[in-house]
């Protein structure tokens, strides 16, 4: 008769159902964006007319803004793990006003490219993949920021608490998988690309 081996570590427990989830979803949007980038990658230099990636300018600033955002959130999940929400909701702030910094440069660019350079999402294959891989980006970026604005309303209406860390950690999630996104973005289109 066989018996169930007994472990002495009994302190194991599944992982929350929100970061389950969070990891899910990052899954999935990671293989959006890889379509994304191998599509760029395959079309590069195959545009018959129109601007090429050579009137790119490198967006230093945005990416720098946009790392840092990452830092302020793991300061910003520190201090909620510590109760001090206070210096939460300031790290909050920064990350948040970090990306819209971050988005406002991608709007900067983009009106640059289509007025000065006439690069619109149909004058050629570039422009087409070039705006849908940005493009896309810069949707998750928004999507984040509404997320962060929605708990930063929370903070501010006195309803975050340090009973609120592993909700907060999981949103932390989704902008560390946005940022991780630029990097493979930024070096695609913006190093390799031209």
């Amino acid at each position: 008769m066989s018996t169930i081996p007994i472990f002495a570590d009994e302190s194991w427990r599944l992982p929350s159902r929100g970061r389950v989830a969070m990891f899910s979803l990052i899954i999935g949007e990671s293989a959006i964006f890889t379509i994304f980038v191998v599509a760029y990658i395959y079309y590069i230099g195959r545009s018959v007319t129109g601007p090429t990636p050579q009137i790119l300018d490198v967006p230093w600033f945005n990416t720098v803004c946009l790392l840092s955002s990452s830092i302020a959130i793991v300061f910003a999940e520190r201090a909620i793990e510590h109760g001090r929400i206070r210096a939460f909701a300031a790290w909050w702030a920064l990350t948040m006003l970090l990306g819209i910094v971050f988005l406002a440069g991608t709007a900067i660019e983009w009106k640059r490219l289509i007025y000065t350079n006439g690069l619109t999402i149909r004058t050629n294959l570039f422009g087409t993949t070039f705006y849908s891989l940005v493009g896309l980006h810069a949707t998750h970026v928004v999507v984040g920021l509404l997320m962060l604005s929605l708990v930063m309303i929370f903070t501010l209406l006195g309803r975050v608490e340090q009973r609120h860390t592993q909700r907060i950690q999981v949103l932390s999630l989704y902008w560390h998988f946005v940022d991780a996104v630029w990097v493979v973005v930024f070096t695609v289109v913006y190093m390799m690309g031209k």
